[in-house]
């Protein structure tokens, strides 16, 4: 079933008052049309990104105009409010391929790091695919439950997916892998590394001793202060 999304066409200017109404300002652009202004729900904008992503068609009703094939391609965020500012939608062609990146997803344990104690280390976190737009994955699953030991690892080329969808990054590329747990003596050869003159970080000034004759405590200095109070009284 295709995810569906309300807009409004929309004038330029008045964003603020747009924003606080509850409303995203957007634009829809893409190849051989002319940008079209339009706004979107915040809540419906919030809940189409969730299922979507930034790879998965979605129908965007433009009331005044016509129902679009977009993709989201783009979402700003305000980052002190953490709330939407702004949304690029690309629009697309369904009988023309596009490319995209589709996040993975990993699921299942790997029983190199139940078993063995070892550590998962996720070396991609997107890959690169060339599909219709209608075929484009929300996300790609990895199973990590093959990694057995650690000298297993998962390769891009590895990677069970659409038939329909090619994968364009790198199928050499390790995705997934455990290593083994830091030993204790590991532990502490980095604890060694830890610096620990303070000196030597960024806005830590180190006190220097004063020259002879320059040195004066901070009772010795109070007097003068009080004093040259009383002068200006």
């Amino acid at each position: 079933m295709a995810i569906k999304l309300q807009a409004k066409l929309r004038q330029k200017g008045g964003l603020s008052e747009l924003r606080n109404s509850g409303f995203v300002p957007g634009v829809v652009y893409g190849k051989g049309i002319k940008n079209i202004d339009v706004s979107v729900g915040n809540m419906p904008l919030d809940k189409a990104f969730k299922e979507a992503g930034e790879s998965t068609l979605l129908e965007l009703e433009v009331e005044g105009d016509k129902t679009r094939h977009v993709i989201i391609n783009e979402v700003q965020v305000d980052p002190v409010k953490g709330k939407p500012v702004h949304v690029d939608f690309l629009e697309v062609r369904l009988d023309q391929k596009i490319k995209a990146e589709v996040p993975l997803l990993f699921i299942g344990e790997s029983p190199a790091v139940k078993e063995l104690g070892g550590i998962l280390v996720k070396n991609i976190q997107h890959v690169e695919v060339e599909a219709f737009p209608q075929d484009l994955p929300h996300n790609i699953e990895i199973d990590i439950s093959a990694i057995n030991t650690f000298e297993d690892h998962i390769k891009i080329g590895g990677i069970k997916i659409n038939p329909k969808v090619k994968i364009l990054s790198d199928i050499s590329s390790i995705v997934a892998s455990v290593v083994p747990p830091r030993s204790e003596e590991e532990l502490e050869s980095l604890k060694g590394e830890v610096v620990e003159d303070v000196s030597k970080v960024e806005g830590v000034v180190k006190e220097e001793p004063a020259a002879e004759g320059e040195t004066k405590s901070a009772k010795e200095s109070e007097p003068k202060a009080k004093e040259s109070e009383e002068r200006k009284k």
